[in-house]
């Protein structure tokens, strides 16, 4: 039998909006997170998509991280796009190897349920 740990998250980022009223200079806000630069650019991982009561919405995996966590607060066609004000935290867990990637990804997907997983769902 193989041993799979989820891998730790390196960076977590919560949403977290800039009052209106603020004396400082604005960052630009992607639905609520202004912490998106805490990403690496360039690295490849695992994405987890938490809403505020600690429940897993969505995995996903990327090659480019930042550009990724992005398009999936932005895109049109992610399976995110109709769940998106749900979205509380988001965790990243660098992970270079696209085949690690690729088996974190499924254990994640079912051995944590996430809610918004369609694709590679073996527990329904």
């Amino acid at each position: 039998m193989i041993n799979i740990q989820i891998p730790q998250a390196d960076i977590s980022i919560t949403e977290r909006r800039q009052p209106k009223d603020s004396e400082e200079p604005t960052i630009k806000s992607i639905q609520g997170f202004i912490d998106l630069h805490e990403i690496p650019r360039d690295k490849g991982g695992i994405i987890l998509f938490y809403n505020i009561n600690d429940e897993l919405l969505f995995v996903g995996k990327a090659r480019k991280l930042r550009q990724r966590v992005k398009k999936h607060l932005e895109d049109t066609v992610s399976p995110l796009r109709n769940h998106r004000g749900e979205v509380y935290r988001i965790d990243v867990a660098i992970v270079e190897d696209a085949m690690d990637r690729d088996i974190y990804e499924t254990y994640i997907i079912n051995k944590l349920q996430a809610k918004y997983n369609v694709d590679k769902v073996f527990y329904k």
